[in-house]
């Protein structure tokens, strides 16, 4: 083959052959030929290789990843460190009752300590052996009792030995050490949790509380390699995919705690790559910033576990009084595991209504602990047999008292509203327990044998008060234990009745009147001033010849106490009400002396605070202190007493009391209540539409309201509703008989039952009643004799 002719568009021209061309003629145009650069002389253009070009786009769209990545990564870590930084959640304020003070010689037996414990969730063990438990003998209660941030500051756990006497506490020793303790206190119920958001409750508990079993039982069960990873865990990962895979199916997830805590923080619960992506990239910013220890003490206050009613459960420490009515730290080692279980699927390990699935999902938990070494074989057989030990769903352990709570609410808006702005606020109460169970007791029975054939539909209300303080003791607005409807005890507005009368005698005994002085009970008119008469009647409709005054009280004549309100002066007794505490404009009607006036039980209670409490006011009160998080004092009340009153006519007043229930209106107490002596008054509106009764012994204060909500007639008076209810909650509350302030100068008169005058004794038909001893002096009769001073409250009683 001849080679190939070399293309002459590559040669090179030489300069001679080209000048020696003919030049073109003129008149024949003919297109100049295009000469082209010979190519020798340029440089050789290639076209880049695909491999390079998708190279070069790589890098780029790298860097512009990285930077995009950076950014984000500098946005999402600025949403953690906000999150993390300061408080991480808005905490509910709690709620707790009066912490039970325990001294040597204290009015408690030992059943009642018992029935205090079973009130705080206290475990009745064979040993006390940690905080929350305790053992019960013949005459001895050991009990571990739980470290507590009290009022005025943190106490540790104390383990205590208590002995009994047959109604007292006798001796309270450290158990341990066997040092005799001269005080204590026992940690106080919880009542409630007050949400500043209503979708979501949380308990927050330091990682130092948490028990050692949930952190080991959490971490082999969600993320054996926690303290290894750096947020994200690879090998979880694979391991997952390769167990999805077998499956076919989900049915095992590859997150890390500090992405699950990521999830929880920041994210939804869809099943997305963009945020499974976002979880990790978190959970590796999270990891780089905060310590292990800081993320678990997250984790375990974050995680979601249940729904209580509209509220989210969140966190171990409220999943704790959720399932359990307890605190964290005194769970046993198969309810830590629950709680472990149930993270998985808060819904599909439902307790209550899956209870097989949570069992074995519990005993899934306890045998990974026992494969590890941190339960012992004879231990992991004893808890997987034990049952799930739940509390009835929603009651959270807390001592529900509705009406109680509302009352704290109105307080707290009135002396500390700024509580929503603080975290953690703890509200310390002056709610006893033990005395709310017994007065909701007392009601429910005493109002059931009432509507029994009679469908009444009968109502009540009850105040408790302390009698030396004005604390709030028991408060119930409604025959209903959980009512949380219309509170009766504080908005339902009554006609009071007789229970104004005490206070029309103590007007009355201030000006001077005696308690043996004579008083008319005749038929009597009192013009109106639109021309009428009002004429008053005695409940039975008769009349008699003149009667003591303090026969008048014991036995609420009505004829007999209008005259004397009129004598003293309506705007008097007015004026009486308001220094006891009515905060009502109230124009003196005639009719305020047989009580038409309107007011709530609790505004009833108040007045007889100032009564009960020897003449000295001091404002009700359900608040003793408001705590932030950090203890430091929101508010404390301030219960300074003022005397309103003399001291004499007080406690001839409460003595005139006394004798209601001993010959009076209420004589049925001589027999429901024996061996103690008590002061109170009934009292019955128009068409016995209302029955009240206000009882007072040493300690307590009790108002008693019974009725209908239609205002309609119930057909009960004061000493057969009211009365009943008051006698029933006393059968089961321990009371004292009653010793009022007793003046100096006060001392025993005889007053002649002819005349009402004082007089000596053995001169005719007398009675010796307490008197100013200004009145000793003014006897008269037969033989004049000294009148003896008072000695004791019960000498009075006696005679």
């Amino acid at each position: 083959m001849s080679p190939k002719k070399p293309d002459s568009s590559a040669k090179k021209p030489s300069p001679k052959k080209a000048s020696a061309k003919k030049p073109a003629s003129k008149s024949k145009r003919t297109p100049a030929k295009k000469t082209t650069k010979p190519r020798s002389s340029a440089k050789k253009i290639t076209k880049p290789s695909w491999g390079k070009r998708l190279w070069g786009i790589s890098w780029k769209l790298a860097l512009v990843g990285i930077v995009i990545m950076v950014a984000w990564g500098v946005v999402l870590d600025s949403k953690i460190q906000q999150r993390f930084t300061g408080d991480k959640w808005q905490l509910p304020a709690a709620v707790y009752g009066r912490e039970l003070q325990l001294y040597p010689g204290l009015r408690l037996s030992r059943k009642e300590l018992q029935d205090e414990l079973a009130l705080l969730n206290y475990r009745k063990v064979k040993r006390a052996k940690r905080g929350g438990e305790y053992a019960v003998s013949e005459t001895k209660i050991e009990v571990v009792r739980r470290q507590f941030e009290f009022a005025d500051g943190v106490e540790p756990e104390l383990p205590m030995l208590l002995t009994f006497s047959p109604s007292r506490l006798a001796k309270i020793q450290h158990r341990d050490t066997g040092e005799e303790i001269a005080q204590t206190r026992l940690d106080p119920v919880l009542l409630e949790r007050l949400n500043v958001t209503e979708q979501e409750d949380r308990l927050f508990v330091p990682l130092n509380d948490i028990p050692a079993s949930l952190k080991q039982a959490l971490i082999l069960t969600e993320d054996r390699q926690f303290y290894e990873h750096d947020g994200v865990s690879p090998m979880a990962i694979a391991r997952a995919l390769v167990v999805n895979l077998r499956a076919g199916r989900t049915v095992q997830g590859g997150s890390t705690i500090t992405q699950q805590l990521a999830k929880n923080f920041f994210l939804t619960r869809e099943r997305t790559l963009w945020r499974k992506l976002q979880e990790a990239y978190m959970a590796l910013l999270i990891d780089f910033r905060y310590s292990k220890d800081e993320i678990l003490e997250s984790y375990f206050n974050e995680v979601y576990l249940g729904q209580n009613g509209s509220n989210a459960v969140h966190g171990i420490g409220l999943a704790s009084y959720f399932y359990f009515g307890r605190p964290v730290n005194d769970l046993s080692v198969e309810q830590v595991a629950l709680l472990v279980a149930i993270i998985k699927g808060p819904s599909y390990y439902d307790p209550w209504r899956h209870e097989q699935r949570a069992v074995n999902r519990r005993d899934l938990v306890l045998r990974i602990l026992a494969e590890e070494g941190e339960l012992s074989a004879e231990r992991y057989q004893l808890a997987v047999k034990k049952p799930l030990g739940l509390s009835k769903r929603g009651s959270m352990g807390y001592q529900k008292t509705p009406g109680f709570v509302s009352l704290v609410r109105r307080e707290l808006q009135q002396h500390a509203n700024n509580w929503r702005n603080y975290n953690g606020v703890k509200v310390f109460t002056t709610l006893d327990p033990l005395s709310q169970r017994h007065a909701q007791s007392a009601a429910q029975n005493v109002l059931e044998q009432l509507d029994k054939g009679a469908k009444k539909q009968l109502q009540t209300a009850m105040v408790i008060s302390e009698r030396h303080t004005g604390a709030i003791r028991a408060l119930i607005g409604g025959r209903e234990k959980n009512n949380q409807g219309f509170n009766r005890a504080l908005d339902a507005r009554r006609q009071i009745g007789s229970l104004v009368k005490p206070f029309v005698y103590l007007t009355a005994i201030e000006q001077g009147h005696q308690l043996g002085e004579l008083l008319e009970n005749s038929p009597l008119a009192v013009p109106l001033d639109d021309g009428t008469n009002w004429q008053p009647n005695n409940y039975d409709k008769s009349f008699s010849e003149p009667v003591m005054l303090v026969r008048a009280l014991a036995e609420s004549l009505n004829v007999p106490t209008v005259r004397l309100g009129l004598e003293v002066g309506v705007d008097s007794v007015v004026d009486t009400l308001k220094l006891a505490g009515l905060e009502e404009n109230t124009r003196p009607y005639p009719s305020i002396l047989l009580g038409s006036l309107s007011l709530s039980p609790f505004q009833m209670a108040q007045l007889y605070q100032t009564l009960g409490g020897d003449g000295e006011y001091r404002p009700l009160y359900a608040v003793h202190q408001v705590n932030d998080g950090q203890g430091n004092v929101l508010y404390k009340t301030d219960n300074d007493a003022e005397r309103r009153w003399s001291e004499m006519a007080n406690f001839l007043t409460l003595y005139g009391m006394s004798q209601v229930t001993r010959s009076g209106t209420a004589r049925s107490l001589k027999w429901r209540i024996p061996k103690v002596d008590l002061a109170g008054k009934t009292g019955t509106t128009n068409d016995l539409r209302d029955s009240w009764y206000v009882g007072i012994d040493q300690r307590e204060i009790v108002t008693v309201w019974v009725g209908r909500d239609d205002n309609k007639p119930a057909a009960v008076t004061g000493s057969s509703a009211a009365l009943p209810v008051y006698a029933a909650y006393l059968k089961t509350s321990y009371p004292q008989s009653l010793r009022a302030m007793q003046p100096d100068n006060l001392s025993w008169v005889h007053f002649a039952k002819a005349n009402g005058h004082p007089t000596s004794a053995g001169c005719g038909e007398t009675s010796l009643l307490p008197a100013p001893s200004s009145q000793a002096e003014l006897a008269e009769g037969c033989v004049q004799q000294s009148a003896t001073k008072a000695k004791t409250w019960l000498q009075s009683l006696f005679n």
